[in-house]
């Protein structure tokens, strides 16, 4: 089961490390890589058309424009490397029968009855919508650690939602 984040030195500043899942970190890597490239390609493409279309760039608004979309991308650029310098990939033990960081979890809604099926992912990852469920949500300190057959009683906003766990998978392969 994965354990606490460490922190560990980084330059001047102290960074905490995070969980990631191999499909997250190779979506992280993914969108770094394409920001790198093509992102930057095309601000500097608006930038030079900018320029080449107002002698006084200071007077140029798609030119202010174009330079303060750039100074977004660098931004996100530097976060994406900071995320990623600071990962910690989580290795789920398929084998020990616990729920962990990476796997899919099937559970029963014990109130509606309704079957879902999550995948536990580090908190820079997560998007309910896509069933990726933070480990630091209330879902997943409940259930984080727990077996097949075990009830669980979730801490949501919403109240109290007691769930027994149907099953836990593999982590999921596709990025």
């Amino acid at each position: 089961m994965a354990s606490a984040p460490r922190r560990r030195e980084h330059g001047r500043r102290e960074m905490k490390e995070t969980l990631i899942t191999t499909a997250g970190l190779a979506r992280l890597s993914d969108e770094l890589e394409r920001l790198r490239t093509e992102g930057r390609r095309e601000v500097a493409e608006r930038i030079r058309s900018a320029v080449s279309t107002d002698a006084d760039v200071n007077a140029n608004t798609d030119y202010l424009a174009a330079r303060e979309e750039q100074a977004q991308l660098e931004f996100r650029i530097a976060r994406l490397e900071q995320r990623l310098a600071a990962a910690r990939i989580a290795e789920p033990d398929a084998g020990n029968g616990l729920v962990d960081v990476g796997e899919r979890v099937r559970v029963r809604d014990l109130g509606t009855g309704k079957r879902h099926v999550y995948e536990l992912v580090g908190a820079h990852e997560a998007d309910p919508a896509a069933g990726r469920v933070s480990v630091d949500s209330p879902f997943g300190r409940a259930i984080v650690g727990r077996r097949r057959g075990d009830e669980v009683v979730v801490e949501a906003p919403k109240g109290r939602i007691r769930m027994r766990i149907l099953g836990i998978d593999s982590p999921v392969a596709t990025a």
